[in-house]
């Protein structure tokens, strides 16, 4: 999307972007932390981000073509795709979201709730690197991923670069999953530790005949 800025009698045309699928997970994060600052500071950053406006030309901007940028702003997030997408790629690198995430492992979880804890803005690559791997192999839309080793730091750089779009659609399907696993978790671990206990008794336990007399 093209627009237009007059500046000293003279009109010049910059680069806003078509589609909200054109933000990065990078520049999106950046927005978001905006917004505890001032409304001001928001639009400026904001505009910076999305276009490839000189940020000292953004300042000088009257409030009038500030109110039509951010309102086309607005009108294209609006618009943004939904629809959960569980193959991206990046780079040429196909990355898979775990196929099933029924069959998280402990391991996985508790990285992706500290995460969370920690702040989910400030986490969300590394958040998007446990949930998306390289797909080792794919057939039409059935796909393995890479196992979980923990080591997500290259990975969590390389999804800075997906698009917010696929970022909100991915933590939509996540978090809806994510409370009806907060509810079977501690049931299963409960369910689980008794099991054990179980066990451990029935070892410790004397056999029969072993009575002394």
């Amino acid at each position: 999307m093209r627009v237009k800025v007059k500046k000293e009698g003279k009109q010049e045309t910059y680069n806003l972007i078509d589609s909200w699928s054109d933000v990065t997970l990078e520049k999106w994060l950046k927005i978001v932390d905006l917004e505890t600052g001032s409304k001001t500071e928001q639009a400026e950053e904001t505009i910076a981000a999305l276009s490839d406006m000189p940020k000292d030309l953004v300042k000088e901007l009257s409030l009038r073509d500030v109110a039509v940028i951010m309102g086309k702003i607005a009108e294209l997030q609006s618009k943004q795709d939904t629809t959960l997408k569980k193959i991206i790629e990046i780079d040429g690198v196909e990355y898979g979201m775990h196929p099933n995430l029924d069959d998280i492992t402990l391991g996985e979880y508790a990285d992706i709730e500290t995460f969370i804890k920690n702040g989910i803005e400030k986490n969300m690559p590394e958040l998007m690197a446990v949930l998306f791997r390289p797909i080792k192999e794919r057939n039409g839309s059935a796909y393995t991923i890479k196992a979980y080793d923990g080591d997500i730091t290259i990975r969590a750089e390389q999804m800075k670069k997906m698009s917010a779009d696929q970022v909100q659609s991915s933590l939509v399907f996540f978090w809806s999953l994510g409370n009806e696993l907060l509810k079977i978790l501690p049931l299963y671990l409960m369910e689980r530790t008794q099991e054990i206990a179980k066990e451990l008794q029935t070892e410790t336990l004397p056999k029969g005949g072993d009575g002394s007399e």
